[in-house]
């Protein structure tokens, strides 16, 4: 089996765009994934191209891939639009890691995109919820943050996880988004405020809830034979893990946790031949704050029901032990729905390079993206190490 590198990566600003449509935002994101490549990059050596959008708002809901990848140039090469939920990108992530792979391409491109802030908020709330368990969840009127807060309230219940523990979450992503010029909120928020923010579904408040963003992502895969010819600096995929679970809530075997996170997870590690305790940082799917501390007892960081107290540690912060989400993660850099996973991969790709600006930590070779659908419908777990295998 032939390896794949990432040999370029970007991503649009995330936020409202009123004056950009979706063929634009993916257009901003591809050239400059074209100009972040070392080498000279060829478009016509694209083979497959992999594009991931739940079709927010209903535009172009049929070939929206071609859409977007005929808008740049991309005329000859393959392209297959990817749906599964906020999922996408990361899943298109791995489309193109398994073609490369199986030698049916030697360059791949893997991006997503959504326009999610020119609807109403009943209509936005419509088109997150097609997520969600249609018939016993979303008809019954339950929201994804109602969903998440349900979760919340277990894992406090099971595991005497607090107020402050979510609020630490939102505080320590905030503070490193900041620091990201691409965030939808680059802005500080302390404790005391993510605490005593308006409450949204309780446990939840504002502050535990990412945004819905407008933006796109595009990373460049390659064999190591045409990497070759593209970078100095290479980023290779390890591991690729996907795994699938019940779409509702109320038919899973646990509400403290998501299980296709820890079955992806496993897949990636194993691939990849490394244990937790090998990754250096991770960019995890924090839509909500609890899916963040759900995230590092799936993926191994710590204990199951240790989260509370691990984020507590300091352990996730740019100087502990596994920084997690630095780039300000869903809940401060944003989450525009098809772009999130590979938005995820763009910061591993830019930390590992060496690239990431002021929010930059040394020393990083190992990076991990953490991909959720839904409330943990799918997910996709990729491990990337810098240098040549």
């Amino acid at each position: 089996m032939r390896d794949a590198y990432l040999v370029g990566a970007a991503q649009t600003d995330y936020g409202a765009f009123p004056h950009e449509s979706y063929r634009s935002l993916f257009a901003t994101a591809f050239e400059d994934a074209v100009a972040s490549v070392d080498g000279e990059f060829d478009r016509a050596a694209v083979d497959e191209a992999y594009v991931g959008t739940l079709g927010v708002g209903g535009r172009q809901l049929g070939l929206s891939g071609p859409a977007v990848t005929e808008y740049v140039g991309l005329d000859g090469a393959s392209c297959t639009r990817v749906e599964n939920a906020c999922a996408a990108s990361g899943t298109a992530l791995r489309q193109a890691t398994l073609a490369i792979r199986a030698g049916a391409a030697d360059v791949a491109i893997a991006g997503g995109f959504e326009v999610m802030t020119d609807m109403s908020g009943d209509q936005t709330r419509y088109w997150l919820g097609v997520s969600g368990e249609t018939e016993w969840e979303r008809m019954a009127g339950t929201t994804f943050a109602g969903v998440y807060a349900q979760m919340a309230d277990a894992h406090m219940a099971d595991h005497g996880t607090t107020r402050e523990h979510l609020s630490r979450v939102a505080a320590k992503n905030h503070a490193n988004g900041a620091n990201n010029p691409h965030a939808h909120l680059g802005f500080e928020c302390s404790l005391d405020d993510a605490m005593n923010a308006p409450s949204v579904a309780e446990p939840l408040n504002l502050y535990d809830c990412c945004p819905t963003s407008d933006g796109a992502s595009v990373a460049i895969l390659a064999s190591r034979e045409a990497a070759e010819e593209l970078t100095d600096t290479p980023i290779r995929v390890a591991g690729a893990g996907q795994a699938s679970s019940r779409v509702g809530l109320f038919q899973r075997p646990t509400l403290t946790g998501i299980p296709a996170t820890t079955d992806a997870a496993e897949q990636a590690y194993d691939e990849a031949g490394i244990d937790p305790a090998d990754v250096d940082f991770a960019e995890v799917h924090d839509c909500f704050s609890i899916a963040e501390l759900m995230a590092y007892e799936d993926l191994g960081f710590c204990e199951k029901g240790e989260a509370g107290p691990f984020i507590e540690s300091g352990a996730t912060e740019p100087d502990g032990d596994i920084p997690v989400n630095l780039s300000g993660g869903l809940k401060s850099k944003g989450h525009p729905i098809g772009a999130t996973g590979g938005g995820q991969a763009v910061e591993v790709f830019k930390q590992l390079r060496g690239e990431a600006g002021d929010r930059q930590v040394a020393g990083l070779g190992r990076g991990l993206a953490h991909n959720v659908g839904g409330s943990g419908g799918a997910v996709t777990v990729h491990v990337f190490e810098e240098g040549w295998a």
